[in-house]
């Protein structure tokens, strides 16, 4: 008997570890390739995992914090899918390399123009991101996920410290501190045209390198042009 009941009791106590031990259902996140430093720019990915046993998502849209509007938020096409960027007209316009911007970015819709995320798969979604703010320690975004069953889950719920996660976390992106090298990061817009603007150097620079090998070798043919002639001037006066 004092058997039986230890036994039970040590399954009922391994029962409770592994629900205790489960792992919580995957939810839309969003991460940095690399880091989001204050006062950058980033390229992040939202993960979005299907969740469902018998339905796959069709629409993933997330909307933007409006605390910190971001002015320049850039997509990379995702195969199978459509994007959709809004943008909104903001109350106080935004300085950005020295131009005002009076409109930011206050939704982004991702639509499937295919299967979708089948169930047991997970699809991620680039988007390039900044200027990011400086006095802000992350971004939280409001992500709104549907099926194409029709059902709608509401990733919305901010996560509050010292209080367990909320059932639909809303997408964080933590912020680091800005270091040499990054937060200052400039526009990757600006980053092509730099990267032209120095192509277009180093094209005129060979171009000024072989200028000058092709005239030191004229000068060279020249001058030996010259000492041959002077050679057979010279000859001819000593034959006469």
């Amino acid at each position: 008997m004092k058997m039986s009941r230890v036994a039970a009791v040590g399954t009922v106590a391994a029962s409770a570890v592994l629900v205790l031990s489960a792992p919580a259902f995957a939810h839309v996140s969003v991460s940095p390739e690399g880091q989001a430093a204050k006062g950058g720019y980033a390229t992040v990915n939202f993960k979005v995992p299907n969740e469902m046993d018998d339905a796959s998502t069709n629409k993933l849209e997330v909307s933007f914090p409006t605390d910190h509007p971001l002015a320049s938020v850039m997509t990379q096409p995702v195969p199978g899918w459509k994007v959709e960027v809004t943008k909104t007209k903001l109350a106080k316009p935004l300085e950005m390399h020295g131009e005002k911007i009076d409109e930011a970015v206050s939704k982004v819709t991702w639509t499937a123009d295919g299967k979708g995320i089948r169930p047991g798969t997970f699809q991620k979604f680039p988007l390039s991101l900044g200027q990011l703010p400086e006095d802000a320690d992350e971004l939280v975004f409001k992500a709104v996920q549907t099926y194409d069953n029709k059902d709608v889950v509401r990733w919305i719920e901010p996560q509050k410290k010292g209080q367990e996660e909320p059932e639909h976390p809303a997408p964080a992106l933590p912020l680091t501190a800005a270091t040499e090298g990054h937060g200052a990061a400039a526009d990757p817009a600006s980053d092509d045209k730099g990267a032209k603007t120095e192509s277009a150097s180093a094209d005129s620079s060979d171009s000024s390198d072989t200028t000058a090998r092709v005239l030191g070798i004229v000068g060279i043919v020249v001058g030996a042009a010259g000492v041959a002639f002077g050679v057979l001037a010279g000859r001819r006066r000593v034959t006469g």
